[in-house]
């Protein structure tokens, strides 16, 4: 490798992406220098590509709708949807400063919060979108980190081992366009993002999954170079195995490892079949605790997710591959429906059902029509799993297609063990002096915030306020500002 560079900062922050970022900006408030280290291109990681949704509580956006949330309904939700295996402290702190710590300080870096959905597991509606999903929302922290002016980020940096100097972290050894870098740091924020676009860990940790079709599903750099980092300095880890899989996703064609997949929204609609040609669930629930079990209890475990031409007008391929800036490149969308092999089309149903091997096309177009006829009949929902119909539309538009879906490897519920104030945490439960970590690489939060299941929502979010509790604490250790100082959502006098 040739030369070596040595640069000095207050706050070193491997990762560009939910957590960093926002780690960034509360050292920079604070009065300190922040660094930031993301191996890709550009920032965004993992959070750029996801749907953008946090799990917020007691919001004006509830309000406005009559809905009366509290941190103690979203707390027993959260708990019971966790299978007793959430950070129940974590979960408490989190929830109880979404309000102002995440929905209000997202407002005042240009985040606009516009949808309110239901999702599975919560008593009231709670996951909000932001416009123009991760997306909109880390284009938001990002410009908002660009223009402090004690912020400074290197993109395209590979960071390779965590520096130790008396005792403590002092820094990262990393390098960018083969040439040595010597980060110097009072202290450093791990923030890099979990493992899911690295299949052999995914499979390391479920090795039950090696018979399946499994894609690598996160942000391009997100292939555990934090979690190593950690572990060499005898960090302590927590949940490994608890990886949350989704099913609305394709493979990339354009991988030439044929590996990574890529998760596909805003297709109205559609519905999902097996191999056999027959529908086996509703496909309105596309969470990991629901659509996941169901799709790998088909034999074969893939399914065909079926929608006519104008379903298909808007649909988002969540990847930077297909994005110009944090627009959708519709021609990139358009070569990968008509390019793809795990894309097929037919001029009828019957055609389309031939096209993807249907064992029995005769079922395969009796569904779809029993689902027209419902559209006809005007039902709210449809007769065979009770899916909702409003937002979708009658299969009355060829030419049809055929998305081959399989599961997914999306979010790390397990990671690095942090106490309150994200400091890295050894065997011993004891924190590593000047180690940090946030976000993915911490379980969203903690080491576990979420349990076994994630009520959606309670991924980003965390990562989030997680990233910014870093960020303060960190910067308070290299003498800049009082730390995290959040205010709670409770009742007055509590």
């Amino acid at each position: 490798m040739a030369g070596s560079n040595n640069i000095e900062t207050d706050v070193a922050i491997i990762g560009g992406g939910g957590a960093g970022i926002p780690a960034a900006i509360e050292v920079a408030r604070a009065g300190g220098k922040a660094l930031v280290l993301e191996v890709a291109a550009e920032c965004g990681g993992t959070a750029a590509i996801s749907g953008g949704g946090c799990c917020i509580v007691g919001t004006p956006l509830q309000k406005s709708q009559g809905i009366n949330d509290t941190p103690d309904l979203a707390f027993g939700d959260w708990i019971a949807f966790g299978g007793g295996a959430a950070d129940e402290v974590w979960a408490r702190y989190y929830l109880e400063h979404s309000l102002h710590e995440l929905y209000h300080w997202g407002e005042s870096c240009g985040v606009r919060w516009v949808d309110l959905r239901f999702q599975e597991g919560n008593s009231v509606p709670r996951w909000h979108r932001p416009d123009n999903n991760g997306l909109g929302l880390m284009t938001a922290l990002i410009k908002t980190a660009e223009h402090i002016p004690n912020i400074t980020v290197m993109t395209g940096v590979s960071a390779g081992k965590l520096l130790t100097e008396g005792g403590r972290v002092r820094g990262v050894a990393a390098s960018k366009d083969n040439q040595a870098l010597e980060i110097r740091a009072k202290s450093t924020i791990v923030a890099t993002g979990g493992f899911n676009s690295n299949l052999d860990m995914v499979l390391e940790h479920r090795p039950e999954f090696k018979q399946f079709k499994v894609m690598e599903g996160s942000g391009v750099g997100a292939k555990g170079e934090g979690h190593r980092m950690i572990q060499e300095l005898g960090g302590y880890f927590t949940h490994m195995g608890d990886i949350w899989f989704y099913v609305f996703a394709t493979p990339d064609y354009l991988d030439p490892r044929q590996r990574r997949g890529v998760a596909f929204r805003q297709v109205p609609g559609y519905l999902w079949f097996n191999q056999q040609g027959k529908r086996f669930h509703n496909e309105s629930l596309t969470g990991g605790a629901s659509a996941t079990p169901a799709l790998l209890r088909q034999n074969p475990p893939h399914a065909w997710a079926v929608a006519d031409t104008p379903m298909l007008a808007k649909m988002d391929v969540a990847d930077p591959q297909y994005r110009r800036g944090d627009v959708i490149d519709r021609a990139k969308v358009e070569a990968m429906l008509n390019n793809s092999p795990y894309i097929k089309k037919g001029n009828s149903l019957a055609e389309l059902a031939a096209n993807c091997a249907i064992e029995d096309v005769k079922n395969f177009v009796g569904e779809i029509e029993d689902y027209n006829n419902d559209f006809d009949a005007k039902r709210e929902s449809d007769r065979k799993f009770a899916k909702p119909l409003k937002g979708s539309k009658k299969f009355d538009t060829p030419p049809y297609y055929a998305i081959q879906i399989f599961p997914l490897a999306r979010k790390n519920f397990g990671g690095a063990k942090t106490d309150l104030r994200c400091r890295a945490l050894n065997k011993y439960f004891e924190p590593i002096p000047g180690l940090y970590a946030a976000g993915e690489v911490a379980g969203m939060a903690g080491g576990h915030i979420n349990g076994k299941n994630g009520l959606e929502g309670t991924m980003l979010g965390p990562s989030i306020f997680s990233g910014r509790v870093a960020g303060a604490w960190a910067a308070q250790e290299a003498g800049f500002g009082q730390g995290f100082v959040g205010k709670a959502n409770r009742p007055e006098g509590e």
